[in-house]
């Protein structure tokens, strides 16, 4: 069993897909050196980028967070996608409109989104775009 072969650590000369084994979006990928790692009140966040691309904006990856709340009030920054194969998260718009987000479920907020974002714990692809370059 290996752990993910991130882009950035291939020669100048070969480039390499970024795969995530099943085993690893089970969570062994969070087994990899390069994950970090952060203490929470809540518990443990890990948070792996398994590629970026080469000119800086575009990244995947996989994150899981426990029991969170945050109040976006500036707008999201970057767009993202996000595939949630554990657990689930309550999106509120500033308008109220809600949705939950469960797992096995995929939605995509966009950079100027601002609301609510609720969960009791959850475990995530993510894909982002960023112009800037910012964010990921």
């Amino acid at each position: 069993m290996s752990l993910i072969s991130l882009s950035t650590l291939a020669t100048a000369e070969t480039v390499h897909p970024a795969k995530l084994s099943s085993t690893e979006l089970a969570g062994y990928a969070f087994k990899n050196p390069n994950t970090i790692v952060t203490e929470t009140p809540t518990g443990k966040i890990h948070d792996l980028t398994s590629l970026k691309s080469s000119d800086g904006k575009f990244a995947s990856g996989m994150y899981s967070a426990g029991k969170s709340r945050f109040d976006i009030t500036e707008p999201y920054g970057v767009d993202e996608f996000m595939f949630f194969l554990e657990g689930s998260v309550t999106l509120t718009s500033d308008d109220g409109t809600q949705m939950t987000v469960n797992a096995g479920e995929a939605v995509t907020i966009p950079k100027e989104w601002t609301g609510v974002w609720e969960t009791e714990g959850y475990r995530k692809i993510w894909v982002i775009y960023s112009s800037s370059g910012e964010g990921l």
